[in-house]
Protein backbone atom coordinates (compact mmCIF):
# COMPACT_ATOMS: atom_id res chain seq x y z
CA UNK A 1 0.00 0.00 0.00
CA UNK A 2 1.47 3.91 -0.75
CA UNK A 3 0.59 6.36 1.69
CA UNK A 4 -0.16 10.07 0.51
CA UNK A 5 -1.28 10.85 -2.74
CA UNK A 6 1.16 13.85 -3.77
CA UNK A 7 2.82 13.62 -7.57
CA UNK A 8 5.74 11.73 -5.39
CA UNK A 9 3.25 8.66 -4.50
CA UNK A 10 1.30 8.88 -7.37
CA UNK A 11 4.28 8.48 -9.77
CA UNK A 12 5.80 5.85 -7.41
CA UNK A 13 2.67 3.82 -7.52
CA UNK A 14 2.15 3.77 -11.69
CA UNK A 15 5.96 3.10 -11.77
CA UNK A 16 5.38 -0.22 -9.05
CA UNK A 17 2.27 -1.39 -11.24
CA UNK A 18 4.45 -1.08 -14.47
CA UNK A 19 7.09 -3.44 -12.82
CA UNK A 20 4.01 -6.06 -12.16
CA UNK A 21 1.93 -5.16 -9.51
CA UNK A 22 -1.48 -5.60 -10.11
CA UNK A 23 -3.68 -2.56 -9.64
CA UNK A 24 -5.88 -4.28 -7.32
CA UNK A 25 -3.42 -5.03 -5.27
CA UNK A 26 -2.41 -1.34 -4.69
CA UNK A 27 -4.03 0.39 -1.92
CA UNK A 28 -3.76 4.73 -1.82
CA UNK A 29 -4.31 6.57 1.06
CA UNK A 30 -4.04 9.86 2.34
CA UNK A 31 -4.98 12.42 4.63
CA UNK A 32 -8.48 11.25 4.64
CA UNK A 33 -7.62 7.69 4.54
CA UNK A 34 -8.13 5.47 1.90
CA UNK A 35 -8.94 6.52 -0.92
CA UNK A 36 -12.34 4.53 -2.42
CA UNK A 37 -14.25 4.09 -5.42
CA UNK A 38 -16.92 5.90 -3.37
CA UNK A 39 -15.46 9.10 -1.86
CA UNK A 40 -17.42 11.72 -3.73
CA UNK A 41 -15.54 14.39 -6.18
CA UNK A 42 -12.09 12.62 -6.13
CA UNK A 43 -9.52 14.31 -8.56
CA UNK A 44 -8.72 12.32 -12.02
CA UNK A 45 -5.32 10.96 -10.51
CA UNK A 46 -6.86 10.01 -7.57
CA UNK A 47 -9.26 8.20 -8.90
CA UNK A 48 -7.21 5.84 -11.08
CA UNK A 49 -5.97 4.01 -7.66
CA UNK A 50 -9.27 4.30 -6.17
CA UNK A 51 -10.43 0.64 -4.46
CA UNK A 52 -13.82 -1.37 -4.29
CA UNK A 53 -12.44 -3.12 -0.69
CA UNK A 54 -14.19 -2.44 1.99
CA UNK A 55 -11.21 -0.58 3.47
CA UNK A 56 -11.33 3.13 5.35
CA UNK A 57 -8.32 4.06 7.41
CA UNK A 58 -4.26 3.20 7.02
CA UNK A 59 -4.91 0.48 9.81
CA UNK A 60 -7.39 -1.15 7.82
CA UNK A 61 -5.06 -0.97 4.68
CA UNK A 62 -1.72 -2.01 6.39
CA UNK A 63 -3.60 -5.09 7.70
CA UNK A 64 -1.32 -8.64 5.77
CA UNK A 65 0.29 -6.02 3.30
CA UNK A 66 3.11 -6.91 2.23
CA UNK A 67 4.97 -3.34 1.66
CA UNK A 68 4.32 -0.17 3.02
CA UNK A 69 5.39 3.12 0.97
CA UNK A 70 5.09 6.06 2.67
CA UNK A 71 5.37 9.64 1.32
CA UNK A 72 3.71 11.50 4.09
CA UNK A 73 4.24 12.75 7.80
CA UNK A 74 5.76 11.54 10.33
CA UNK A 75 4.49 9.15 13.01
CA UNK A 76 1.44 7.73 11.04
CA UNK A 77 2.70 4.02 11.48
CA UNK A 78 2.66 3.18 14.41
CA UNK A 79 3.93 -0.36 16.02
CA UNK A 80 0.40 -2.18 16.44
CA UNK A 81 0.25 -1.40 12.51
CA UNK A 82 3.67 -2.48 11.16
CA UNK A 83 2.85 -5.90 13.73
CA UNK A 84 -0.90 -6.32 11.23
CA UNK A 85 1.40 -6.55 8.11
CA UNK A 86 2.43 -9.87 6.28
CA UNK A 87 5.60 -12.13 7.14
CA UNK A 88 8.85 -10.40 5.81
CA UNK A 89 7.02 -6.79 5.16
CA UNK A 90 8.82 -4.16 3.05
CA UNK A 91 8.23 -0.90 4.85
CA UNK A 92 9.73 2.40 3.06
CA UNK A 93 9.13 5.08 5.31
CA UNK A 94 10.51 7.73 3.17
CA UNK A 95 8.88 11.35 5.26
CA UNK A 96 11.51 13.78 5.79
CA UNK A 97 13.41 14.50 8.15
CA UNK A 98 11.43 12.39 10.52
CA UNK A 99 9.91 9.13 9.01
CA UNK A 100 6.15 7.21 9.38
CA UNK A 101 7.61 5.28 12.09
CA UNK A 102 11.15 5.67 13.40
CA UNK A 103 13.90 3.17 12.89
CA UNK A 104 14.74 2.07 16.44
CA UNK A 105 11.11 1.54 17.06
CA UNK A 106 10.92 -0.40 13.87
CA UNK A 107 13.32 -2.69 13.69
CA UNK A 108 12.40 -3.10 17.46
CA UNK A 109 8.83 -4.23 16.50
CA UNK A 110 9.77 -6.67 13.71
CA UNK A 111 12.88 -8.91 13.47
CA UNK A 112 11.99 -9.98 10.13
CA UNK A 113 11.19 -6.45 8.79
CA UNK A 114 13.06 -4.81 5.35
CA UNK A 115 13.51 -0.85 6.50
CA UNK A 116 14.31 2.41 4.31
CA UNK A 117 14.37 5.82 5.36
CA UNK A 118 15.45 8.89 3.08
CA UNK A 119 18.01 9.18 6.02
CA UNK A 120 21.49 9.00 5.51
CA UNK A 121 22.15 7.91 9.26
CA UNK A 122 20.04 4.54 9.06
CA UNK A 123 20.73 1.55 6.50
CA UNK A 124 18.74 1.54 2.85
CA UNK A 125 18.76 5.50 2.57
CA UNK A 126 16.36 5.78 -0.59
CA UNK A 127 17.57 9.12 -2.16
CA UNK A 128 16.72 10.81 -5.50
CA UNK A 129 20.61 11.23 -5.88
CA UNK A 130 20.51 7.14 -6.74
CA UNK A 131 18.60 7.98 -9.82
CA UNK A 132 17.71 10.96 -10.85
CA UNK A 133 21.80 13.03 -12.23
CA UNK A 134 22.24 9.67 -13.85
CA UNK A 135 18.76 9.34 -16.05
CA UNK A 136 19.34 12.90 -16.83
CA UNK A 137 23.01 11.84 -17.85
CA UNK A 138 21.64 8.96 -20.04
CA UNK A 139 18.50 10.99 -21.26
CA UNK A 140 20.78 13.73 -22.87
CA UNK A 141 23.28 11.41 -24.68
CA UNK A 142 20.72 9.94 -26.66
CA UNK A 143 19.02 12.89 -27.16
CA UNK A 144 15.68 11.16 -25.46
CA UNK A 145 12.19 13.11 -26.80
CA UNK A 146 11.13 12.77 -22.80
CA UNK A 147 11.90 10.60 -19.85
CA UNK A 148 9.46 7.43 -19.84
CA UNK A 149 8.13 4.80 -17.73
CA UNK A 150 10.46 2.43 -19.42
CA UNK A 151 13.62 4.72 -18.81
CA UNK A 152 12.40 5.13 -15.09
CA UNK A 153 12.97 0.65 -14.94
CA UNK A 154 15.83 0.93 -16.56
CA UNK A 155 17.54 2.64 -13.58
CA UNK A 156 15.42 0.70 -10.77
CA UNK A 157 16.97 -2.07 -12.47
CA UNK A 158 20.13 -1.43 -12.75
CA UNK A 159 20.45 0.04 -9.11
CA UNK A 160 19.19 -2.67 -8.28
CA UNK A 161 21.70 -5.27 -10.19
CA UNK A 162 24.88 -2.83 -8.39
CA UNK A 163 23.68 -3.79 -5.05
CA UNK A 164 24.45 -7.34 -5.10
CA UNK A 165 27.94 -6.32 -6.65
CA UNK A 166 30.91 -6.31 -3.98
CA UNK A 167 31.23 -3.08 -2.52
CA UNK A 168 34.30 -0.80 -3.08
CA UNK A 169 35.67 -0.28 0.52
CA UNK A 170 35.88 3.53 0.04
CA UNK A 171 32.04 3.00 0.19
CA UNK A 172 32.24 0.70 3.87
CA UNK A 173 34.36 3.09 5.32
CA UNK A 174 32.77 6.67 4.23
CA UNK A 175 29.79 5.12 6.22
CA UNK A 176 31.39 3.84 8.84
CA UNK A 177 30.43 -0.10 7.72
CA UNK A 178 32.45 -2.78 7.04
CA UNK A 179 32.07 -5.49 4.20
CA UNK A 180 28.46 -3.95 2.85
CA UNK A 181 27.16 -6.56 0.99
CA UNK A 182 23.10 -7.44 -0.67
CA UNK A 183 21.17 -8.22 2.23
CA UNK A 184 18.29 -6.78 4.88
CA UNK A 185 19.98 -4.00 5.53
CA UNK A 186 21.73 -2.91 2.21
CA UNK A 187 19.17 -3.38 -0.45
CA UNK A 188 20.23 -0.97 -2.74
CA UNK A 189 23.74 1.17 -3.07
CA UNK A 190 24.83 4.01 -1.33
CA UNK A 191 24.54 7.39 -2.70
CA UNK A 192 28.53 7.94 -2.75
CA UNK A 193 29.15 4.88 -4.67
CA UNK A 194 31.19 5.90 -7.46
CA UNK A 195 30.14 3.02 -9.69
CA UNK A 196 26.30 4.49 -10.00
CA UNK A 197 27.02 6.88 -12.99
CA UNK A 198 27.96 4.10 -15.49
CA UNK A 199 25.71 1.74 -14.17
CA UNK A 200 22.44 3.40 -14.61
CA UNK A 201 23.09 6.14 -17.28
CA UNK A 202 23.33 3.37 -19.77
CA UNK A 203 20.94 1.61 -18.54
CA UNK A 204 18.76 4.73 -19.45
CA UNK A 205 20.17 5.21 -22.88
CA UNK A 206 19.55 1.55 -23.89
CA UNK A 207 14.91 1.75 -22.63
CA UNK A 208 15.75 4.90 -24.37
CA UNK A 209 16.37 3.01 -27.57
CA UNK A 210 14.33 0.09 -27.22
CA UNK A 211 11.26 2.18 -26.76
CA UNK A 212 11.64 5.48 -29.63
CA UNK A 213 12.42 8.00 -27.39
CA UNK A 214 15.98 7.97 -28.45
CA UNK A 215 16.74 10.45 -31.32
CA UNK A 216 20.78 9.49 -31.14
CA UNK A 217 20.64 6.00 -30.28
CA UNK A 218 23.86 4.46 -28.47
CA UNK A 219 25.03 1.38 -30.25
CA UNK A 220 27.89 0.57 -27.79
CA UNK A 221 26.86 0.72 -24.23
CA UNK A 222 30.44 -0.48 -22.93
CA UNK A 223 32.01 1.87 -24.39
CA UNK A 224 29.85 4.65 -23.21
CA UNK A 225 29.96 3.18 -19.75
CA UNK A 226 33.58 3.90 -19.79
CA UNK A 227 33.45 7.41 -21.82
CA UNK A 228 31.20 8.41 -18.54
CA UNK A 229 34.45 8.45 -16.49
CA UNK A 230 36.15 10.76 -18.34
CA UNK A 231 32.50 13.19 -17.72
CA UNK A 232 34.46 16.23 -15.20
CA UNK A 233 38.04 15.60 -17.30
CA UNK A 234 38.66 12.26 -15.40
CA UNK A 235 41.25 12.33 -12.73
CA UNK A 236 38.79 15.49 -11.94
CA UNK A 237 35.47 13.20 -11.74
CA UNK A 238 37.72 11.19 -9.50
CA UNK A 239 39.14 13.71 -7.22
CA UNK A 240 35.57 14.97 -6.73
CA UNK A 241 34.84 11.58 -5.46
CA UNK A 242 38.13 10.85 -3.03
CA UNK A 243 37.07 14.85 -1.26
CA UNK A 244 33.46 13.85 -1.14
CA UNK A 245 34.59 10.52 0.66
CA UNK A 246 37.42 12.32 3.13
CA UNK A 247 34.57 14.67 4.41
CA UNK A 248 32.77 12.18 5.56
CA UNK A 249 35.69 10.84 8.60
CA UNK A 250 38.50 13.59 9.14
CA UNK A 251 41.75 12.54 9.27
CA UNK A 252 45.05 13.96 10.63
CA UNK A 253 47.69 14.67 7.78
CA UNK A 254 51.10 15.78 8.33
CA UNK A 255 52.44 18.18 6.06
CA UNK A 256 56.19 18.39 6.22
CA UNK A 257 58.28 21.15 4.65
CA UNK A 258 55.33 23.34 6.96
CA UNK A 259 56.94 26.49 6.22
CA UNK A 260 56.94 26.56 2.29
CA UNK A 261 54.07 28.55 1.05
CA UNK A 262 52.76 26.12 -1.05
CA UNK A 263 52.53 23.77 1.78
CA UNK A 264 50.73 26.74 4.11
CA UNK A 265 48.57 27.42 1.17
CA UNK A 266 47.60 23.61 1.18
CA UNK A 267 46.99 23.22 4.63
CA UNK A 268 44.14 26.37 4.68
CA UNK A 269 42.50 24.72 1.52
CA UNK A 270 42.46 21.22 3.28
CA UNK A 271 41.15 23.12 6.37
CA UNK A 272 38.79 25.44 4.86
CA UNK A 273 37.07 23.04 2.48
CA UNK A 274 37.05 19.67 5.73
CA UNK A 275 39.07 17.17 3.72
CA UNK A 276 41.45 16.42 6.51
CA UNK A 277 42.71 18.09 9.69
CA UNK A 278 46.29 19.08 7.93
CA UNK A 279 49.17 19.30 10.87
CA UNK A 280 51.54 21.97 9.34
CA UNK A 281 55.60 21.14 10.69
CA UNK A 282 57.58 24.37 11.12
CA UNK A 283 58.20 27.34 13.55
CA UNK A 284 54.43 28.78 14.17
CA UNK A 285 55.42 32.55 14.00
CA UNK A 286 57.21 31.74 10.55
CA UNK A 287 54.34 30.11 9.32
CA UNK A 288 51.48 32.31 11.01
CA UNK A 289 53.44 35.13 9.12
CA UNK A 290 53.89 33.54 6.00
CA UNK A 291 50.10 32.56 6.36
CA UNK A 292 49.06 36.44 6.50
CA UNK A 293 51.35 37.25 3.72
CA UNK A 294 49.78 35.72 1.14
CA UNK A 295 46.16 35.70 2.71
CA UNK A 296 45.96 31.86 3.98
CA UNK A 297 43.79 31.74 6.78
CA UNK A 298 45.28 28.61 9.10
CA UNK A 299 41.64 27.81 10.97
CA UNK A 300 41.21 24.26 11.87
CA UNK A 301 44.86 23.33 11.14
CA UNK A 302 47.48 22.45 13.52
CA UNK A 303 51.09 23.85 13.63
CA UNK A 304 53.26 21.57 15.48
CA UNK A 305 57.38 22.70 16.22
CA UNK A 306 59.36 19.41 16.32
CA UNK A 307 62.48 21.47 17.73
CA UNK A 308 60.56 22.91 20.46
CA UNK A 309 60.37 22.96 24.01
CA UNK A 310 56.88 21.91 24.29
CA UNK A 311 57.60 19.12 22.20
CA UNK A 312 60.29 17.80 23.56
CA UNK A 313 58.47 14.81 25.60
CA UNK A 314 56.78 13.52 22.12
CA UNK A 315 60.39 13.97 20.59
CA UNK A 316 61.77 11.38 23.34
CA UNK A 317 58.77 9.20 22.71
CA UNK A 318 59.67 9.00 18.75
CA UNK A 319 63.52 8.70 19.19
CA UNK A 320 62.63 5.68 21.50
CA UNK A 321 60.29 4.44 19.00
CA UNK A 322 62.99 4.62 16.05
CA UNK A 323 65.69 3.25 18.24
CA UNK A 324 63.71 -0.05 18.96
CA UNK A 325 62.72 -0.20 14.86
CA UNK A 326 66.07 0.04 14.01
CA UNK A 327 68.44 -1.02 16.56
CA UNK A 328 69.94 -4.25 14.83
CA UNK A 329 70.96 -1.50 12.24
CA UNK A 330 72.57 0.28 14.32
CA UNK A 331 70.62 3.21 15.25
CA UNK A 332 71.27 4.64 18.75
CA UNK A 333 68.90 6.85 20.45
CA UNK A 334 71.22 9.53 20.09
CA UNK A 335 70.97 8.97 16.59
CA UNK A 336 67.22 8.90 16.26
CA UNK A 337 67.18 12.26 18.09
CA UNK A 338 69.44 13.31 15.47
CA UNK A 339 67.07 11.90 12.74
CA UNK A 340 64.08 13.32 14.03
CA UNK A 341 65.77 16.85 13.31
CA UNK A 342 64.42 16.24 9.77
CA UNK A 343 60.86 17.00 8.90
CA UNK A 344 59.82 14.29 7.19
CA UNK A 345 61.31 11.44 9.70
CA UNK A 346 59.45 13.39 12.45
CA UNK A 347 56.38 13.01 10.29
CA UNK A 348 56.74 9.54 9.77
CA UNK A 349 57.20 9.36 13.33
CA UNK A 350 54.22 10.73 14.17
CA UNK A 351 52.32 8.41 11.76
CA UNK A 352 53.93 5.18 12.93
CA UNK A 353 53.49 6.15 16.96
CA UNK A 354 49.26 7.34 16.05
CA UNK A 355 49.96 10.71 16.66
CA UNK A 356 48.90 11.12 12.96
CA UNK A 357 46.64 9.42 10.68
CA UNK A 358 48.35 9.95 7.53
CA UNK A 359 51.91 12.02 6.17
CA UNK A 360 52.77 13.69 2.97
CA UNK A 361 56.26 13.86 3.50
CA UNK A 362 58.21 16.45 0.88
CA UNK A 363 61.66 16.39 -0.87
CA UNK A 364 63.86 18.98 -3.58
CA UNK A 365 65.30 16.17 -4.81
CA UNK A 366 64.48 12.12 -5.77
CA UNK A 367 62.16 10.25 -3.77
CA UNK A 368 64.82 7.57 -3.11
CA UNK A 369 66.07 8.74 0.55
CA UNK A 370 62.41 8.93 1.39
CA UNK A 371 61.59 5.57 0.14
CA UNK A 372 64.61 4.91 2.62
CA UNK A 373 62.74 6.63 5.63
CA UNK A 374 59.27 5.23 5.12
CA UNK A 375 60.64 0.96 4.53
CA UNK A 376 62.22 1.76 8.23
CA UNK A 377 59.86 3.63 9.83
CA UNK A 378 56.65 2.39 8.97
CA UNK A 379 57.44 -1.12 7.04
CA UNK A 380 56.19 -2.47 4.06
CA UNK A 381 52.55 -3.96 3.84
CA UNK A 382 52.85 -7.79 4.90
CA UNK A 383 54.05 -9.64 1.66
CA UNK A 384 54.96 -6.99 -0.11
CA UNK A 385 58.74 -6.97 -0.89
CA UNK A 386 58.71 -3.83 -2.22
CA UNK A 387 57.16 -0.06 -3.22
CA UNK A 388 55.35 1.39 -5.85
CA UNK A 389 53.55 4.18 -7.43
CA UNK A 390 50.03 5.04 -9.12
CA UNK A 391 49.46 8.19 -10.93
CA UNK A 392 45.26 8.36 -12.34
CA UNK A 393 45.74 10.29 -15.52
CA UNK A 394 42.74 11.93 -16.70
CA UNK A 395 42.69 12.19 -20.86
CA UNK A 396 40.07 12.86 -23.69
CA UNK A 397 40.06 8.80 -23.97
CA UNK A 398 39.03 8.14 -20.29
CA UNK A 399 40.98 7.68 -17.18
CA UNK A 400 44.23 5.55 -16.87
CA UNK A 401 45.88 4.36 -13.90
CA UNK A 402 49.81 4.26 -14.76
CA UNK A 403 52.09 1.83 -12.27
CA UNK A 404 55.79 0.79 -12.81
CA UNK A 405 58.38 -0.25 -9.71
CA UNK A 406 59.63 3.12 -9.13
CA UNK A 407 60.78 3.86 -5.27
CA UNK A 408 63.37 1.27 -4.77
CA UNK A 409 61.51 -1.18 -6.62
CA UNK A 410 62.97 -4.45 -8.70
CA UNK A 411 62.08 -4.41 -12.19
CA UNK A 412 61.95 -8.53 -12.02
CA UNK A 413 59.13 -10.54 -12.76
CA UNK A 414 58.25 -10.45 -9.74
CA UNK A 415 58.70 -7.02 -8.99
CA UNK A 416 56.26 -6.62 -11.86
CA UNK A 417 53.78 -8.78 -10.76
CA UNK A 418 53.58 -7.21 -7.20
CA UNK A 419 53.69 -3.57 -9.10
CA UNK A 420 50.59 -4.84 -11.06
CA UNK A 421 48.66 -6.59 -8.08
CA UNK A 422 49.23 -3.22 -5.76
CA UNK A 423 47.86 -1.25 -8.79
CA UNK A 424 44.59 -3.11 -9.10
CA UNK A 425 43.79 -3.14 -5.81
CA UNK A 426 44.56 0.59 -5.73
CA UNK A 427 41.72 0.56 -8.97
CA UNK A 428 39.21 -1.44 -6.49
CA UNK A 429 39.66 0.69 -3.69
CA UNK A 430 39.14 3.68 -6.12
CA UNK A 431 35.58 2.34 -7.13
CA UNK A 432 37.06 1.07 -10.34
CA UNK A 433 37.46 -2.89 -11.68
CA UNK A 434 41.23 -3.27 -13.14
CA UNK A 435 41.73 -4.39 -16.84
CA UNK A 436 45.70 -4.74 -16.42
CA UNK A 437 47.75 -4.45 -19.41
CA UNK A 438 51.94 -5.67 -19.19
CA UNK A 439 53.54 -3.04 -21.44
CA UNK A 440 56.95 -3.33 -22.95
CA UNK A 441 58.02 -3.08 -27.06
CA UNK A 442 57.45 -6.30 -27.77
CA UNK A 443 53.47 -7.82 -28.13
CA UNK A 444 53.16 -11.63 -26.93
CA UNK A 445 56.47 -12.94 -27.88
CA UNK A 446 57.63 -10.09 -31.23
CA UNK A 447 60.43 -8.86 -29.46
CA UNK A 448 62.37 -11.70 -28.09
CA UNK A 449 65.54 -11.42 -28.63
CA UNK A 450 67.89 -13.13 -26.62
CA UNK A 451 67.14 -16.43 -27.44
CA UNK A 452 68.82 -17.94 -24.15
CA UNK A 453 65.90 -17.83 -21.96
CA UNK A 454 67.14 -15.10 -19.74
CA UNK A 455 64.62 -12.52 -18.44
CA UNK A 456 66.75 -9.18 -18.00
CA UNK A 457 64.79 -6.37 -15.97
CA UNK A 458 62.16 -4.76 -17.89
CA UNK A 459 62.64 -6.96 -21.19
CA UNK A 460 60.04 -8.37 -23.06
CA UNK A 461 60.90 -11.88 -21.71
CA UNK A 462 60.39 -10.16 -17.91
CA UNK A 463 57.13 -8.65 -18.19
CA UNK A 464 56.16 -12.28 -19.86
CA UNK A 465 57.02 -14.53 -16.58
CA UNK A 466 55.38 -11.87 -14.57
CA UNK A 467 52.25 -12.22 -16.86
CA UNK A 468 52.72 -15.93 -16.05
CA UNK A 469 52.82 -15.64 -12.41
CA UNK A 470 49.81 -13.13 -12.16
CA UNK A 471 48.02 -16.06 -14.16
CA UNK A 472 48.55 -18.58 -11.89
CA UNK A 473 48.82 -16.44 -8.99
CA UNK A 474 45.62 -13.96 -9.48
CA UNK A 475 43.15 -15.90 -12.32
CA UNK A 476 40.53 -13.56 -11.68
CA UNK A 477 42.83 -10.29 -12.57
CA UNK A 478 41.90 -9.05 -15.95
CA UNK A 479 45.83 -9.35 -16.80
CA UNK A 480 47.68 -9.51 -19.87
CA UNK A 481 50.85 -8.92 -22.09
CA UNK A 482 53.36 -8.22 -22.73
CA UNK A 483 52.59 -5.71 -24.98
CA UNK A 484 52.46 -2.69 -26.85
CA UNK A 485 51.06 0.37 -25.82
CA UNK A 486 49.33 1.04 -28.81
CA UNK A 487 47.70 -2.65 -28.36
CA UNK A 488 46.59 -1.80 -25.23
CA UNK A 489 44.69 1.24 -25.83
CA UNK A 490 43.05 -0.48 -29.13
CA UNK A 491 40.88 -3.01 -28.39
CA UNK A 492 39.57 -4.05 -31.53
CA UNK A 493 43.25 -3.88 -33.43
CA UNK A 494 43.74 -6.36 -30.14
CA UNK A 495 41.57 -8.63 -30.36
CA UNK A 496 41.86 -9.14 -34.44
CA UNK A 497 45.66 -9.37 -34.16
CA UNK A 498 46.10 -11.43 -30.69
CA UNK A 499 42.66 -13.58 -30.16
CA UNK A 500 43.90 -15.46 -27.75
CA UNK A 501 44.50 -12.78 -25.20
CA UNK A 502 42.54 -12.84 -22.10
CA UNK A 503 41.60 -9.64 -21.85
CA UNK A 504 39.07 -10.07 -25.60
CA UNK A 505 36.29 -7.32 -25.59
CA UNK A 506 37.73 -5.28 -22.56
CA UNK A 507 38.86 -2.01 -22.56
CA UNK A 508 42.34 -1.34 -20.62
CA UNK A 509 42.34 0.90 -17.80
CA UNK A 510 45.09 0.06 -15.78
CA UNK A 511 48.95 0.25 -17.30
CA UNK A 512 52.06 -1.58 -16.18
CA UNK A 513 55.08 -0.19 -17.34
CA UNK A 514 58.50 -1.89 -17.21
CA UNK A 515 60.76 0.64 -15.75
CA UNK A 516 60.68 3.70 -14.28
CA UNK A 517 62.10 5.37 -17.29
CA UNK A 518 59.45 4.58 -19.31
CA UNK A 519 56.79 5.61 -17.09
CA UNK A 520 58.38 8.74 -16.19
CA UNK A 521 58.79 10.20 -19.77
CA UNK A 522 55.30 8.92 -20.94
CA UNK A 523 54.02 11.27 -18.01
CA UNK A 524 55.42 13.82 -18.19
CA UNK A 525 55.04 14.38 -21.94
CA UNK A 526 51.28 13.95 -21.72
CA UNK A 527 51.22 16.36 -18.88
CA UNK A 528 53.76 18.90 -20.86
CA UNK A 529 51.83 18.70 -24.42
CA UNK A 530 48.62 19.25 -22.45
CA UNK A 531 46.86 15.63 -23.58
CA UNK A 532 46.27 14.74 -19.78
CA UNK A 533 45.89 15.84 -16.42
CA UNK A 534 47.21 13.61 -13.49
CA UNK A 535 46.56 12.89 -9.67
CA UNK A 536 49.86 11.41 -8.10
CA UNK A 537 51.97 9.33 -7.98
CA UNK A 538 50.32 7.91 -4.99
CA UNK A 539 52.78 5.51 -2.89
CA UNK A 540 51.57 1.88 -2.48
CA UNK A 541 53.36 -0.82 -1.08
CA UNK A 542 53.58 0.82 3.03
CA UNK A 543 51.67 -0.42 6.04
CA UNK A 544 50.31 3.29 6.82
CA UNK A 545 49.49 6.22 4.75
CA UNK A 546 52.40 8.20 3.75
CA UNK A 547 52.65 9.53 0.48
CA UNK A 548 56.16 11.88 -1.23
CA UNK A 549 55.49 14.65 -3.35
CA UNK A 550 57.95 17.06 -4.51
CA UNK A 551 58.57 20.53 -2.67
CA UNK A 552 57.71 22.52 -5.48
CA UNK A 553 54.34 20.89 -6.31
CA UNK A 554 51.57 23.13 -7.30
CA UNK A 555 48.87 23.43 -4.25
CA UNK A 556 45.90 21.16 -5.97
CA UNK A 557 48.34 18.53 -6.33
CA UNK A 558 49.21 18.55 -2.51
CA UNK A 559 45.53 19.26 -1.85
CA UNK A 560 44.85 15.82 -4.45
CA UNK A 561 47.43 13.70 -2.48
CA UNK A 562 46.54 14.41 0.91
CA UNK A 563 42.49 13.73 0.34
CA UNK A 564 44.08 10.51 -1.44
CA UNK A 565 45.78 9.92 2.12
CA UNK A 566 42.98 10.65 4.30
CA UNK A 567 40.65 8.07 2.15
CA UNK A 568 43.23 5.87 3.05
CA UNK A 569 43.90 6.08 6.33
CA UNK A 570 39.81 6.57 7.21
CA UNK A 571 39.34 2.74 5.18
CA UNK A 572 42.55 1.33 7.12
CA UNK A 573 41.13 2.79 10.59
CA UNK A 574 37.63 1.10 9.63
CA UNK A 575 38.81 -1.90 8.62
CA UNK A 576 42.03 -2.60 8.84
CA UNK A 577 42.76 -3.27 5.01
CA UNK A 578 45.22 -0.35 3.09
CA UNK A 579 45.44 0.18 -1.02
CA UNK A 580 47.61 -2.48 -0.78
CA UNK A 581 47.10 -6.64 -1.18
CA UNK A 582 49.22 -8.84 0.77
CA UNK A 583 51.02 -11.78 -1.40
CA UNK A 584 48.88 -15.00 -1.46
Amino acid sequence: MVNGAGAAAIACTKLYVRLGVKPENVVMCDSKGVIRADRPNLPEQKALFATTRDLHTLADALAGADVFLGLSVKGVLTPRMLLSMAPRPIVFALANPDPEIDFETAVKTRDDLIFATGRSDYPNQINNVLGFPYIFRGALDCRATCINEEMKIGAVKAIADLARRPVPPVVDAAYGESHLSFGREYILPKALDPRLLAAVAPAVAKAAAESGVARRPIHNLAKYAIELDTVGSGGGRIMRRIVDLAKRSLQRVVLSGGEAEKMIAAAARLAGDGICVPVLLGEPEHILKTASLIGADLTGCEIIDPRSDEEKHRTEQYAALLASLMQRKGMTRDEALYALTDDNCYAMAMVRHGDADACIASTYASADRLAEQAESIIGLADGIEHMSTLSIMGTRMGTYYISDVAIAGRADARGLADTARMAARAVRFLGEEPVVAMLSYSSFGSGFHTGDGSAASGTPECVARAVELLHNEEPDLAVDGEMQLNYALDTAARDRLFPFNRLKGREVNTLIFPGLNSANITAKMMLSMGMASMVGPIQLGLRLPVHFIHAQSEVTDIVNLAAVAAVDASVLRHEGMRLTPARH
